[in-house]
């Protein structure tokens, strides 16, 4: 790329999560804190971009989730209320969180059962949610380092030089996209978190190499289970 690409991405608002169950793939829209959330995320985008001169592509990206697509709209809005020639919203799997196959949306009790009857499996190892390299073993599933690959290998792909392409995703999927860029080492996976509906914003420089150049990061509190 003779030109910079600037990359804005989202981790989704809050949404009506289940209770026990790894967020991955639940349909619940979001709550009432997480369209204000969503909201808030489109004027500090609308910020970054006036500050660093950028000019969004007219596409933005969301997984297919309801909760991303809903923060997606509102971002849309947002940005289409300042001025900003944004002007629709593509959905792709390829943004999605980490994939839990067949087990999809089953409480982590009810999977550990399912593995625990069937003669074929060991038993997953404590902690196994947040594990960046294990996969169940089951069909579909993938790990949280495979769906992070899936997602930085997005963001390469709809990079446009001269032009900001946003996303609005998950938290995990995107820490450990941001370690297939180079972006974060293996021990910051875990140790940091993502803000509901803050915009990070990163670049890919002439010679190859990504940037951050600005959002915050959440440093995950000591025992905090991660989540996406």
């Amino acid at each position: 790329m003779a030109e910079r690409a600037y990359v804005a991405f989202f981790r989704h608002g809050a949404y009506h999560q289940r209770k026990g169950v790894p967020s991955a793939r639940q349909p619940w829209p979001l709550t009432e804190d997480g369209s204000a959330q969503a909201r808030q995320g489109a004027i500090l985008l609308a910020r970054m971009i006036e500050t660093h001169g950028l000019t969004p592509a007219p596409v933005m990206h969301s997984s297919h989730q309801l909760r991303a697509w809903q923060t997606a709209q509102h971002i849309l809005q947002g940005l289409q209320a300042a001025g900003y020639p944004v002007e629709t919203v593509a959905e792709t799997p390829d943004l999605a969180e980490r994939g839990l196959g067949s087990a999809a949306n089953l409480t982590l009790a009810e999977i550990e059962t399912a593995l625990h009857d069937d003669p074929r499996y060991d038993a997953p190892p404590p902690g196994w949610k947040s594990d960046s390299e294990y996969r169940l073993p089951l069909e579909g599933a993938e790990s949280l380092m495979q769906a992070g690959a899936r997602v930085a290998r997005h963001i390469r792909a709809t990079a446009k030089p001269g032009l900001l392409t946003i996303h609005v995703g998950h938290g995990a999927s995107f820490r450990h996209a941001c370690h297939h860029l180079g972006l974060l080492g293996r021990d910051d996976i875990a140790r940091l978190s993502m803000f509901h509906a803050r915009p990070s914003l990163i670049c890919h420089d002439p010679h190859g190499r990504w940037h951050h150049l600005a959002g915050d990061w959440k440093i995950r509190a000591a025992g905090d289970s991660p989540k996406d």
